[in-house]
C-alpha cells in the first residue's frame, strides 16, 4: 500500500465513519432518554435512501404507503391508551399528526414524483416521508411500554426491527438503489481529489453534530432531555414529562436517520435489508462509548469507519466479520471497568 491508497481509504473511512456517528448519535440519545435499544435506526437509514433511490428514477417510493400505515398503527396505538386511561386530551392533535400530515405529504410526494425535481427537492421529500416515522413509531410501538423493564423493550424492538425490514421488501423490493449526488463533480485536494457528495457529507454530519451538541446545551427542552437521560425519578419530579421527552428522542433519531439517508443513498447501493448492518456499525460505536458518552460514540463510529475501509482492501470477503470481531475486545475492556447496575422500569 502506498501514501496513495492510504489517503484514499481514510477518506473513504471518515465518510463512512461520520454516517456510523450519526446513527449512532441516534441510537444513543434514543436509549439514554427511553431506555430502548434503538435497533431500527438502520431501518430508517435504509427507508431515506431507497426512497432518494426511487424518486431519482421519477417512481412513486414505497414510502408513500408505508408513512399512512405507520401513521394509522400510531393512532390506534393512541386511541387505545386513552380508552384504557379514559385521557382523550389531544386526540385532535394526535389525528393531525398521525393521518393528515402524512396523507398530506404522501400526496404532494406522489405528485411530485412524476416531475423533474432537483437531487435537493427529493431530498426534502425524503426527509418529509421517512423523519415522521420515529416519532410515529414511538406512539405506536414504544409509548404504551415506556415503563416496563428494559429487557421488555428490546425484544420489542427486535420484533419491530424484523417487521420493517419485511416492510421494506414489501414495499420497495429486493432490488438496491443508489441515486444521483446532490453535487456532481470533484474537487483538487493537493495530490487527490475528493468528489463534492463526500464534502456535502462531512459538512452536513458535522453541522448536525454541532446543532446537537446546541440543542442540548443552550435549550431548555434539550437539557429536559438530559436530565431525563441522567435520572429519570428525578426529571420526573422537576416536572419533565417523560412521554414527550421521548417524542423528542424518537423525533430527533427519526430525522437524523432520514438525513443519513439521503446522504448515503448517492455514495453506496442499498438493499430493503442493509439498514441491520448499518444499524449495527453504528451500535458498535455507541458501545465503545459505554453507552453514556455522545463524543465517544462519534470517536467510536469514526473507528469503525476507518476499519471498514482498510478492512475492505486487505480482506473484502471478511470486512463485516472484521468489524464486528472488534467488538469483541472493547466488550472484554469495558466489562473490567462497568459496574452492573440494575435494569430501571
Amino acid at each position: 500500500m502506498n501514501a496513495t491508497i492510504a489517503i484514499l481509504l481514510i477518506q473513504d473511512g471518515l465518510t463512512n465513519g461520520l454516517l456510523y456517528a450519526l446513527i449512532a448519535l441516534s441510537i444513543l440519545q434514543v436509549f439514554l432518554v427511553t431506555k430502548v435499544l434503538w435497533l431500527p435506526a438502520g431501518e430508517l437509514v435504509a427507508f431515506g435512501a431507497l426512497t432518494m433511490g426511487v424518486l431519482n428514477t421519477e417512481n412513486v417510493p414505497g414510502t408513500v404507503w408505508l408513512l399512512p400505515c405507520i401513521g394509522l398503527a400510531a393512532l390506534l396505538s393512541w386511541c387505545w391508551t386513552a380508552w384504557r386511561t379514559q385521557i382523550w386530551h389531544g386526540v385532535g392533535r394526535q389525528f393531525v399528526y398521525s393521518i393528515i400530515y402524512p396523507v398530506l405529504v404522501s400526496a404532494i410526494a406522489w405528485w411530485a414524483s412524476t416531475q423533474e425535481l432537483s437531487a435537493w427537492v427529493r431530498g426534502v421529500l425524503t426527509l418529509l416521508l421517512v423523519a415522521p416515522m420515529g416519532p410515529l413509531l414511538y406512539t405506536a410501538v414504544f409509548r404504551p411500554i415506556l415503563h416496563t423493564s428494559i429487557l421488555t423493550k428490546l425484544i420489542v424492538a427486535v420484533a419491530l426491527h424484523v417487521v420493517l425490514v419485511g416492510a421494506g421488501l414489501f414495499f420497495f423490493g429486493p432490488e438496491g438503489l443508489r441515486s444521483a449526488p446532490l453535487i456532481a463533480g470533484r474537487i483538487d485536494v493537493g495530490f487527490t481529489r475528493l468528489s463534492y457528495q463526500l464534502v456535502v457529507v462531512a459538512v452536513v454530519s458535522i453541522v448536525l453534530m454541532l446543532g446537537l451538541w446546541a440543542y442540548f446545551e443552550r435549550t431548555l427542552w434539550g437539557k429536559a432531555l438530559r436530565a431525563t437521560a441522567m435520572n429519570r425519578l428525578g426529571a420526573r419530579l422537576a416536572a419533565v414529562r417523560i412521554e414527550t421527552a421521548g417524542l423528542i428522542a424518537f423525533g430527533l433519531a427519526g430525522f437524523i436517520g432520514a438525513l443519513a439517508g439521503v446522504l448515503i443513498s448517492p455514495i453506496t447501493t442499498i438493499y430493503y435489508d442493509s439498514g441491520f448492518l448499518l444499524g449495527l456499525k453504528g451500535f458498535i460505536g455507541v458501545v465503545c462509548a459505554g453507552m453514556v458518552s455522545f463524543p465517544l460514540a462519534v470517536l467510536g463510529a469514526l473507528g469503525v469507519g476507518l476499519l471498514d475501509a482498510f478492512a475492505s482492501f486487505y480482506a473484502s470477503s471478511f470486512r463485516d466479520v472484521i468489524v464486528f470481531a472488534a467488538l469483541v475486545p472493547v466488550l472484554m475492556w469495558r466489562s473490567l471497568y462497568v459496574r452492573h447496575e440494575d435494569d430501571e422500569s
